[in-house]
């Protein structure tokens, strides 16, 4: 049976890879391991020992503490962000978008920030 903090964490794993636009076999080469073994991690399958998220973490760029968050007492607990989803980060679409997003030079990307923030308002 998969355990919610397992599940949690392989989801953290798989948020943080796409956004770096890790594939899975790039992300096993580079901690030692086969992909099947991520594919395995990303669904809570198997669970992660603490020196191989030590490695992920590093790999991916993140402090281990990234794995855990929105983590309350071992339960997930979903944001209060109005109308958006409780995992929008699981949605493949938003992840592309936000590291489409990211890629755009930061004094662009603020102006488009800006132009999103006044098209919500307005819808």
């Amino acid at each position: 049976m998969k355990h919610e903090v397992d599940v949690h964490v392989g989801k953290r794993i798989r948020q943080r890879r796409w956004m770096n636009g890790t594939t899975q076999q790039q992300l096993a080469e580079a901690v030692g391991i086969k992909f099947q073994q991520i594919q395995k991690y990303e669904t809570g399958m198997n669970r992660v020992s603490a020196s191989r998220l030590w490695d992920i973490a590093n790999v991916l760029g993140v402090p281990v503490a990234f794995f855990f968050e929105g983590l309350d007492n071992g339960v997930a607990t979903a944001p209060k962000t109005g109308d958006l989803p409780g995992d929008i980060l699981a949605d493949k679409e938003a992840l592309d978008l936000l590291r489409s997003y990211y890629a755009i030079p930061e004094h662009q990307r603020r102006r488009l920030f800006d132009l999103a923030r006044v098209l919500s308002e307005a819808a």
